[in-house]
């Protein structure tokens, strides 16, 4: 991890909504942007913050979010993501997120992101495929 990761850091992304991204239970007339997909665009511009800070073979990963969607967005819209690092804890990165549309705030968000060395995370991972394999899990 670099020493230019520190709080107070910004990044702001602006995203299309597109049809495939809203909810389709509710019948066409009601389709709005999902929360998956809030949450989707949350990481992903949270990540391209820290990412930029980070040494060669780190990376890092969503390990919480609490999010609020507080309005609907439509298809044809956009969001914005902003998203401000709160604090740094080891490895542990704390964000908050803002999302707005045309119309005003749509949602907020606190989450938590942890920095991982990429040839240790590999390393576990090929240990648990194989607990996993050998217990039948895969």
């Amino acid at each position: 991890m670099k020493p230019s990761l520190a709080p107070d850091l910004k990044n702001v992304r602006r995203f299309d909504v597109t049809a495939d991204q809203t909810i389709d239970f509710m019948g066409d007339d009601l389709r709005v942007f999902a929360t998956p997909f809030m949450l989707a665009r949350i990481e992903q511009t949270s990540r391209d913050l820290v990412l930029s800070h980070l040494d060669d073979g780190e990376d890092t990963v969503g390990v919480r979010i609490e999010l609020d969607h507080l309005g609907p967005t439509l298809a044809g819209m956009w969001i914005e993501v902003s998203v401000r690092v709160l604090s740094l804890d080891g490895q542990r990165v704390e964000l908050a997120a803002d999302i707005c549309d045309a119309l005003g705030p749509v949602g907020r968000a606190r989450h938590t992101r942890f920095v991982i060395d990429k040839r240790r995370q590999r390393e576990r991972l090929s240990a648990r495929r194989a607990k996993a394999e050998a217990a039948g899990a895969l």
